[in-house]
């Protein structure tokens, strides 16, 4: 009984960290690639805070498209307005949880959508330019 016990506990563990199939994980792209493929036209930028977040402060070069947006049925013709999908797009949000989620909505559309483990300040530190006021 006890090792039915064991092998019990290590199933249930072993599916918690299983996470579904396709969802997004961080991107492994450098900061500095990413800098260099947005300067260079070949990617964009999404910031996937709410409304408020993005007019507290957010990056020069970054669009906003909220998780919220996303999750609530945003239109793929909307979407593609903001995020083209023949670029890459790179997402970011204040911790790097909700981009992945976001991530998750717009691979369901077809983009190629890296989502980035640092958060708005962290980009900031990483030498991402502010929006001006």
């Amino acid at each position: 009984m006890r090792t039915s016990i064991l092998l019990g506990a290590m199933v249930v563990g072993s599916t918690v960290l299983v996470a579904p199939a396709g969802a997004a994980d961080h991107t492994k792209d450098t900061t500095d690639a990413i800098k260099k493929a947005l300067a260079d036209d070949k990617a964009v930028l999404l910031d996937v805070r709410e409304k408020s977040e993005w007019d507290d402060g957010h990056l020069k070069d970054a669009k906003l498209l909220p998780l919220s947006t996303l999750k609530g049925g945003a239109k793929a013709e909307d979407v593609a307005k903001i995020a083209p999908k023949n670029k890459v797009v790179y997402l970011h949000c204040g911790s790097g949880v909700r981009c992945l989620k976001a991530a998750d909505e717009l691979k369901k559309l077809g983009y190629d959508a890296r989502p980035l483990k640092p958060g708005y300040a962290d980009l900031l530190k990483a030498g991402f330019a502010p929006a001006g006021k």
